[in-house]
């Protein structure tokens, strides 16, 4: 493509991004402080988060503050962010197991191992708008706490006794339901996408960090073409869980596991309909799935397990994946990072001078040549009827 350098543009640059900031504030409303975003927009900053890739609910509302709740624009700055900081120290490997969990369901068994968890979640919930939420007051704040306080006391478990459940997934595993679990060459370190280009084919490892930062809304379009009928897939939810899971890092006299904090994520296991035969000699087993994300984002880990499973199949030449653009490894792992598409798209906006004007002498030779086949026709006829005369 071919760009022309634009001058006297830096003021006027200057002057839109004034603009923005007095527009955010024009309306004379009181500036929101990033708890309150942390605290009562979870959802945008979970967002933000497993997007940009880092996670620190802080800087995630300043940056959902910044873009004014724009989730794109939001990761954007917190993914360029990242990219300014130092790697210190990488953590340990950490298991949903050790999970404290605050919901827990599996759409596979009713009975499950500690029982179902419906926690926090709006599913079963009436979609009306409720007035009474704007008209919220300190009041309110103190009231929800105490509420809260009652639903604990209710729930007849003391402080320390939330959370260890075994995985459903480990059952199946154990009466050979499922897979298991596709084995990668062993590497001194793991790959990592921010350090190393994605090729093709690539391993489980690199998919999964591509999903768990890739746009939410089209890795749930991809896996709903896969599950609507571009595909084969059926997946059933064998356990979606959401809560604490401890970060641990080696010590580095002793190498003894430190805890060191924990982060909020979601993580989904599905099983597919579709049977793989990982031996000729083995009984069918359901395939699976993994998602995890960053905070309460149980749409973007259900979407991204669904597409594990099939993109898994695909490669292997299973029944689920043959077609459809969501068994496409390529094609889904280059299109859902919602930063990189966004980028592409918005560059149009910069000046295209010279090739829009290359495309205009394009579009005025075409004319001329439409123009001129009608006489050209008539010439052609004319030489005609006087060969015959």
């Amino acid at each position: 493509m071919g760009y022309v350098a634009v001058r006297g543009g830096s003021e006027a640059v200057a002057r839109a991004e004034e603009l923005v900031a007095c527009l955010r504030l024009l309306g004379g409303s009181t500036p929101l402080q990033l708890p309150q975003i942390r605290d009562q927009l979870r959802h945008a900053v979970s967002r933000a988060m497993h997007e940009g890739a880092l996670y620190a609910p802080l800087l995630a509302a300043l940056a959902v503050k910044q873009a004014e709740g724009d989730s794109i624009e939001a990761a954007f700055l917190l993914r360029a962010y990242r990219t300014t900081l130092p790697r210190v120290i990488a953590s340990l490997p950490v298991s949903g197991r050790d999970m404290l969990c605050l919901r827990r369901i599996s759409a596979s068994f009713k009975d499950i191992p500690g029982g179902q968890i419906l926690g926090p979640a709006t599913d079963y919930l009436i979609r009306l708008l409720q007035p009474t939420l704007a008209d919220e007051d300190v009041a309110a704040v103190a009231q929800a706490a105490e509420q809260y306080a009652r639903l604990v006391e209710m729930g007849g478990r003391r402080s320390g006794e939330w959370g260890c459940f075994p995985k459903v997934a480990d059952y199946m595993r154990q009466e050979k339901m499922i897979v298991d679990i596709p084995a990668e060459p062993v590497s001194s370190d793991p790959f990592d996408i921010t350090r190393e280009p994605l090729t093709f084919p690539c391993p489980r490892s690199a998919r999964l960090q591509a999903m768990a930062q890739a746009d939410t809304s089209s890795l749930m379009s991809f896996a709903y073409s896969s599950v609507r009928g571009y595909g084969d897939a059926h997946p059933t939810l064998v356990e979606l869980r959401y809560g604490y899971l401890p970060v641990q890092v080696a010590h580095p006299l002793t190498g003894e596991a430190i805890t060191i904090g924990e982060i909020e994520a979601t993580e989904a296991e599905v099983a597919s309909k579709a049977h793989s035969v990982v031996n000729s000699n083995e009984p069918p087993r359901f395939n699976v799935g993994y998602g995890f994300a960053f905070g309460q984002s149980e749409l973007k880990v259900m979407s991204m397990a669904i597409l594990d499973s099939v993109l898994t199949q695909a490669r292997a030449g299973s029944l689920s994946g043959e077609s459809g653009p969501a068994a496409d490894e390529e094609f889904v792992l280059l299109h859902c990072d919602g930063i990189e598409a966004s980028g592409f798209v918005a560059h149009y906006k910069l000046p295209h001078y010279v090739t829009f004007e290359a495309d205009l002498r394009v579009l005025d030779r075409a004319r001329d040549h439409v123009a001129q086949r009608p006489t050209r026709l008539g010439q052609l006829v004319d030489q005609a009827l006087e060969e015959q005369v």
